[in-house]
């Protein structure tokens, strides 16, 4: 049973965890076990008020958020806003005036070349955003590296051709209209009492006073995302499962709400990526033998918090899979057995 996979994985590999699979929509099993905060410190002090997780808690989203940015774009160019086939340079004149031949596509599939990612939090917050936007590519275009700095860069642009924030944009084109209402950038501090804690930063909790938990709670964990401001185009997304079900079953079912067909069936196709340990679609990865255990044709995406989604569209299924992996500390083992397990039980549902 679902709820058995949990707790033979709680607290070892994460002190909370929550999954739901859906079949056709409908749910065919759930369940949540462990704790939304457990520990106190990198030491795994016990925290002296331990919430019990419930299906309604709120988890870190992680590179999930990589989808919703996809989501985005392409809805800006179902509006004809936006073509992902037309050069970054078009709307990023200054950084990539000198690469013309960078696509959106390029973005999309982490193919532009570009690094991982780049960090900035050493630098005057005036300049992060530009030291971002102009990273120099470790490869040529067409080499399949995964990168923060590709899916950043694709969610300014969004914001450039929407005309909005990207976390507003997000909230209009899909929260909004799929009913999606726990999830957002920058979390209501009333959310807070639901909010799953992340990894022991204890620098961050010395900026907001002795009483603050030194484990992350109610802000994005990623680094970079946090020092932009919380709302960027590769990681600051909270969300619950029933959410991301919504969300999943949406594109599953041709982009529903959100989405042209064709958009949604563009997003989710093999892209043909060479070089990579799986097929690449648009944000999306298929296959990902990292993430979908027995369901090989399905597509996805994790997060290095510990969150994942995968929808097997021939079986019809849905699976999420939300977890604090990194609490109290990043490397806890058993996070891909666990996915595993868990999308193996929605094997034996379907």
């Amino acid at each position: 049973m679902l709820e058995d996979i949990l707790r033979a994985a709680v607290p070892e590999v994460a002190s909370a965890a929550v999954a739901v699979i859906a079949l056709d929509g409908r749910t065919a099993a759930e369940a949540a076990v462990g704790e939304a905060v457990r520990y106190a410190d990198a030491s795994e002090t016990p925290a002296r008020e331990r919430p019990p997780v419930a299906l309604d808690s709120i988890f870190d989203l992680a590179s999930i958020t990589k989808l919703f940015t996809t989501v985005v774009l392409l809805s800006l160019a179902d509006d004809g806003r936006v073509s992902i086939d037309e050069p970054v340079a078009t709307w990023l004149p200054d950084h990539y005036g000198d690469r013309p031949a960078i696509t959106l596509r390029h973005l999309l599939t982490h193919t532009a070349g570009l690094p991982p990612g780049r960090r900035v939090e050493a630098e005057p917050s005036e300049r992060r955003w530009d030291m971002i936007l102009s990273t120099l590519a470790s490869g040529p275009a067409g080499t399949h590296v995964y990168s923060d700095v590709g899916m950043i860069t694709a969610g300014r642009i969004a914001e450039i051709a929407g005309g909005a924030p990207l976390d507003v944009l997000v909230r209009e084109r899909i929260t909004g209209p799929l009913g999606l209402a726990d999830t957002a950038y920058r979390p209501d501090p009333a959310w807070l009492p639901r909010i799953v804690a992340t990894e022991h930063k204890p620098e961050r909790a010395a900026r907001l006073g002795e009483s603050a938990p030194a484990c992350v709670r109610g802000e994005v964990h990623d680094e970079t995302a946090h020092v932009l401001g919380g709302v960027a185009g590769h990681a600051g997304l909270f969300s619950t499962a029933a959410d991301l079900v919504r969300f999943c079953e949406a594109l599953r079912g041709g982009g529903d709400g959100v989405l042209s067909r064709e958009a949604a069936a563009e997003m989710t196709r093999d892209h043909g990526v060479a070089g990579s340990a799986f097929r690449q679609g648009l944000g999306v990865r298929i296959g990902d033998p990292a993430v979908v255990g027995p369901l090989v044709d399905a597509w996805g995406h994790s997060g290095f918090t510990g969150t994942s989604l995968v929808v097997d569209p021939g079986r019809r299924l849905t699976v999420v899979l939300l977890t604090n992996n990194v609490h109290p500390l990043r490397g806890r083992p058993g996070i891909r057995d666990l996915r595993h397990a868990v999308a193996a039980e929605a094997l034996g549902l379907a």
